[in-house]
């Protein structure tokens, strides 16, 4: 095994032994993980780092709008706006792969059948 690991399991047991991890919040209450299983393996942790300082990429933000317009979509009952928000919607998705496409992440592309069966469960 890696030294680092034991060296970094030994100093958790430590502090665990003088009690600093008592009373933190949220103590006895399960975590509030989020779904990561559309993220790429590699990209997780990258992506959580980010997301923890603010900051998120062009590409994700694009994303996320994609999403939000899918929603609105699904709900919209209207025929002419329903016409005119598919084409957003359309816009949005182009957008995004443009984004993925000029940023390389082509391990998000990869994963584009896996995002549209998903979005497509939510209508």
């Amino acid at each position: 095994m890696d030294p680092f690991f034991h060296l970094v399991e030994q100093k958790l047991a430590d502090a665990e032994r003088a009690g600093t991890f008592r009373g933190l919040a949220g103590t006895g209450r399960p975590l509030d993980l989020e779904d990561l299983s559309t993220v790429p393996a590699e990209l997780r942790a990258s992506w959580i780092l980010l997301k923890g300082a603010g900051f998120v990429p062009p590409e994700l933000e694009a994303r996320k709008e994609w999403l939000r317009l899918q929603d609105l979509l699904a709900a919209c009952a209207d025929g002419a706006e329903r016409d005119a928000m598919q084409r957003e919607e359309q816009r949005a998705l182009l957008r995004y792969r443009l984004l993925v496409e000029q940023r390389g992440s082509q391990g998000l592309l990869d994963y584009r059948t896996e995002l549209l069966a998903r979005c497509h469960d939510r209508t």
